[in-house]
């Protein structure tokens, strides 16, 4: 079984198609699927763009009466798949966003890595892409800024959460005690990926990679990415000493989608 995360908030435009895209492509590959959404108190109608998607997908759509923020909804996503899933050395959950910046067309790629026996696939922004200058810049600076993380400098991508993980490896990733307000990611945005893959690593046995177009243009909202508050997020999660305890043994692989 394929679990499909998508933590979501005013997505009202792109959500519905998203899904239906997805759907498309995952029976085209074949094999069981679910699509899990977890929306953060939305108010630009988003559940109800979901509403008609309960009829004829594979749904399950979970909602914050509060905004919770990313982290909060990338948890609520892993609980319900963890809690779902009976087998989970076998299953995956691949998790994107939920405004087409993230390209469904190479989630059949990503699934045969998985398949073949990748406990982890990342999807990597085609090199030749020309993301936002901030995006550009925080990137940059990802690496420098992440630098003492376990096996960091090991994949490509630290920062993006277009990922396709083994349930067991999110089991363990997420083991640990929880913070002050009861979460176990204590950190947001692309800290909280940043977090949750350094978490992940030591229990992986394989990583790959498969790059995708990462379009911008195909975004119906305007861009809610701040460039200070990422980086602080980043120096906060490469200072915390929760997360520099050593990765496990590494193989990565690379490739194209």
């Amino acid at each position: 079984m394929i679990y499909i995360g998508v933590p979501v908030h005013d997505e009202r435009h792109t959500i519905g198609p998203l899904l239906w895209r997805i759907r498309k492509l995952l029976l085209e590959e074949g094999g069981d699927f679910r699509i899990v959404v977890v929306d953060d108190a939305s108010e630009d109608g988003t559940d109800d763009a979901l509403e008609p998607y309960r009829r004829i997908l594979p749904l399950t759509v979970i909602r914050h009466e509060r905004v919770r923020g990313y982290a909060a909804s990338l948890e609520r996503i892993i609980d319900e798949v963890l809690g779902r899933s009976e087998y989970h050395r076998r299953d995956g959950l691949l998790t994107l966003q939920g405004d087409f910046t993230d390209a469904p067309e190479v989630i059949p790629e990503m699934i045969r890595r998985f398949r073949s026996g990748a406990d982890l696939v990342l999807g990597v922004p085609h090199p030749e892409d020309r993301p936002p200058a901030t995006v550009r810049l925080g990137r940059m600076a990802a690496g420098f800024l992440t630098r003492r993380l376990p096996a960091g400098v090991e994949v490509e991508e630290l920062v993006g959460g277009f990922r396709l993980y083994r349930l067991f490896v999110l089991e363990r990733a997420l083991a640990g005690p929880e913070t002050g307000e009861g979460r176990r990611l204590g950190h947001e945005g692309w800290a909280a990926n940043a977090e949750l893959l350094a978490r992940a690593l030591p229990h992986v046995r394989r990583v790959e990679e498969v790059e995708f177009p990462e379009i911008y243009t195909r975004r119906y909202r305007a861009s809610r990415f701040r460039l200070p508050a990422q980086l602080w997020g980043l120096l906060r999660v490469g200072r915390d000493p929760r997360l520099r305890g050593g990765g496990g043994e590494l193989q990565a692989e690379g490739g194209s989608g």
